[in-house]
């Protein structure tokens, strides 16, 4: 089993888009997989129930649930992704002290860039705590294409130490917005820009199962 954390301690970045996209493309793999919806927004379990519950998700919004039941869940499965909380900092700690990876995404702007830091911040007190995990990466999403700041953020995660700065880009696209609303991913959409989004995040994912 392996559990793998979205976590940014700002809202609006994508963790649940990601977190729903990936739990999908692993289930779609034929591998065991639960969601933790520890968003108080429940983006993610909205989501799940508008594919007709494909996915098991469980909601846990409190640091001793986290703490307690996480385990619980990923033994169960092959893979456990959680879409951790904005802000909450006790809650995405409890989640990071039972994660194996931590996957970070970052808008290209110098907010998120700040925001991501106080993430980067809570896995290194997590890796102190319990002796090097959870490992971390952190990719670039919603991005503009060639624009300087996609560019400039992608120089910036490649300099944080002890991170892994994942290559693949998440690019902005219509479909990827479109997919909640349709009660699908990407996967499922028909379309050039669907298209184009599931090859983003089929590249994406391949990366992050390299770091487990």
């Amino acid at each position: 089993m392996s559990i793998i954390a979205l976590t940014n301690e700002k809202g609006g970045v994508g963790k649940s888009t990601t977190s729903v996209h990936f739990a999908y493309w692993l289930f779609s793999k034929k591998k065991k997989v639960a969601l933790i919806d520890a968003d108080p927004q429940r983006s993610c379990s909205k989501w799940i129930k508008r594919m007709d519950d494909p996915i098991p998700v469980t909601i846990l919004t409190t640091p001793d649930e986290l703490l307690e039941k996480t385990p619980e869940i990923a033994e169960g499965v092959d893979y456990l992704v959680i879409d951790a909380p904005p802000g909450l900092a006790e809650c995405c700690r409890a989640i990071l002290f039972r994660a194996d990876l931590a996957i970070i995404p970052c808008q290209p702007t110098g907010l998120d860039l700040d925001a991501a830091s106080d993430a980067v911040r809570l896995v290194r007190q997590a890796q102190s705590v319990r002796g090097g995990l959870p490992d971390v990466g952190m990719f670039v999403n919603r991005a503009a294409k060639g624009t300087k700041l996609k560019d400039e953020a992608l120089s910036l995660i490649q300099k944080i130490d002890d991170v892994t700065a994942l290559k693949t880009v998440i690019h902005q696209k219509q479909a990827v917005a479109d997919a909640f609303g349709q009660g699908a991913t990407v996967f499922d959409l028909k379309g050039a820009g669907a298209s184009e989004a599931a090859t983003e995040f089929e590249k994406l994912f391949r990366e992050i199962m390299r770091l487990l």
